[in-house]
């Protein structure tokens, strides 16, 4: 398999659009508690009522779900916290773990080059994503969600996490069998130099190389490290 035909199929497997949206049925008010697994935070109570969205709890969600790395903040979307307070009442969850929410560029474009699977233009720059932790029927919650056809809804099995968003309805997998052959396939082609990247660690950029940050290596060598010991189990 090329470089070319790998991505094609990389890019296919993660985002998978479908056309169809049901909006959600949702009462004039409305609730949520959730954990900040980085902070240490919390935030419990209503942040809708029979006249919309609350502008204080708003506000409080905004410092709440912000970029933990950066400090920084932006305006929620309402629609996210609706789509995670239908999945979590359907589920009977009563409070929820955020590993994740707004991301500022400089954070997103960080973790895309140290964490696989991190979009280039994730819904988390916008407001519109959000990544959390259930204790229990986390499986359940998250073909709830994917039943709503409301936005986005990532699987994370093997990080115990699930992913909903706003944008476009779509769903993906990232564990499991499907993801272990994906690191297979990629181990191989960065040794094949497929990728532009050398098994000595370094960029191949035309006829020059030039060396990879270490956050770049660390990131490489824990997905060769990982696709060698699956493809050998295998």
């Amino acid at each position: 398999m090329n470089r070319r035909t790998f991505l094609a199929l990389l890019s296919a497997a993660l985002v998978a659009p479908v056309t169809a949206r049901a909006e959600l049925m949702l009462p004039q008010s409305r609730r949520l508690k959730l954990f900040g697994a980085h902070t240490g935070e919390t935030f419990e109570g209503p942040y809708r009522d029979d006249r919309g969205p609350i502008p204080s709890a708003m506000a409080d969600l905004a410092v709440f779900l912000r970029d933990f790395h950066s400090g920084e903040t932006t305006e929620i979307d309402v629609a996210l916290l609706d789509f995670l307070a239908v999945v979590m009442e359907a589920v009977g969850a009563r409070e929820a773990t955020v590993l994740s929410a707004f991301r500022t560029r400089a954070t997103n474009q960080l973790l895309a080059r140290t964490t696989f699977g991190v979009a280039d233009n994730s819904q988390h720059i916008y407001g519109r994503a959000i990544d959390l932790y259930l204790p229990a029927r986390l499986d359940v919650a998250m073909e709830t969600a994917r039943a709503m056809r409301r936005g986005g809804v990532g699987w994370y099995p093997d990080s115990h996490f699930i992913h909903l968003d706003t944008g476009p309805v779509r769903q993906w997998d990232l564990g499991g069998e499907g993801f272990e052959r994906l690191l297979t396939e990629l181990g191989r082609l960065i040794a094949n130099g497929d990728l532009g990247i050398t098994p000595t660690g370094e960029l191949r950029l035309g006829d020059e190389q030039k060396p990879l940050s270490v956050s770049q290596r660390l990131a490489l060598h824990r997905l060769v490290a990982k696709a060698e010991a699956l493809a050998n189990a295998h």
